[in-house]
């Protein structure tokens, strides 16, 4: 079943050799990191000053983090640290086929690098998961402390959007891969932040509010008008990283 995963679920992207750091004017700095599986993962730490909040940024399921270079220039604008990596097969991390057990390792993989390498406490750092990526931030949210945690643009598991994709046809059975974020959300207590765009044709955003619903206090819900599934940011503007930082803030002083 997992074969069909690769078509249905995960859509990775190859790398392009380019000097980001100079196009983007942002102080990226190349980490290299492994997997308790072995799986090698490249991803992106920048920093904002020492004693900033780092955030942990899980991504979607499409691209790599190349896609995300101007969602990061904004998020370190507003001040914060971040990790931003690919997980395997995708990028320039391994070329290893992506499962779901494999991104929740590189997820826990990313959050040792920060917690063992950099020691960066569980107190300073914030989890961001996007789409399929709000998946693997619950689960890491599940197993590793941190302070809040965001999800943007998420659902409830793969068995929701294939429902509202396919008619109502079971085109989960035939799927190895589950994602269930709403067995984990009751579960959890730290500050959770659920953002959705009302216009989004691959995530509904009552998909959204499920998530929403199922979540254990504390929780807040912010809907942005007119926003689509990729575009949150853009949309939102400056009232969408203003509710970042008000969050990121309360997170951490609540920690």
């Amino acid at each position: 079943m997992s074969f069909l995963d690769q078509f249905f679920v995960y859509y990775p992207e190859p790398w392009q050799d380019r000097e980001w750091a100079r196009e983007t004017g942002l102080p990226l700095e190349d980490v290299w990191f492994q997997t308790s599986d072995g799986a090698r993962l490249f991803g992106w730490y920048v920093e904002a000053a020492a004693d900033r909040p780092v955030m942990l940024w899980c991504h979607g399921n499409a691209g790599n983090i190349i896609n995300r270079l101007d969602n990061l220039r904004l998020l370190y604008q507003m001040g914060l640290s971040v990790f931003l990596f690919d997980y395997r097969g995708y990028g320039k991390s391994q070329t290893i086929r992506p499962t779901e057990k494999g991104f929740y390792n590189d997820a826990y993989a990313a959050y040792d690098y920060l917690t063992r390498i950099r020691k960066i406490r569980p107190e300073r750092m914030v989890l961001f998961g996007r789409s399929l990526g709000a998946s693997v931030a619950g689960e890491l949210a599940a197993q590793r402390p941190a302070s809040g945690l965001i999800l943007e643009s998420s659902f409830p598991s793969i068995e929701a959007v294939a429902k509202v994709h396919y008619g109502g046809f079971p085109a989960h059975w035939f799927l190895g891969a589950q994602f269930r974020l709403v067995d984990r959300l009751p579960h959890l207590s730290l500050p959770k932040l659920i953002i959705h765009g009302d216009k989004d044709d691959i995530i509904p955003v009552e998909l959204g509010r499920q998530v929403y619903d199922v979540a254990k206090p504390p929780k807040e819900w912010f809907g942005i008008p007119g926003a689509n599934h990729n575009d949150t940011y853009a949309v939102g503007g400056t009232a969408y990283f203003r509710r970042l930082a008000e969050f990121v803030r309360k997170a951490l002083v609540a920690y």
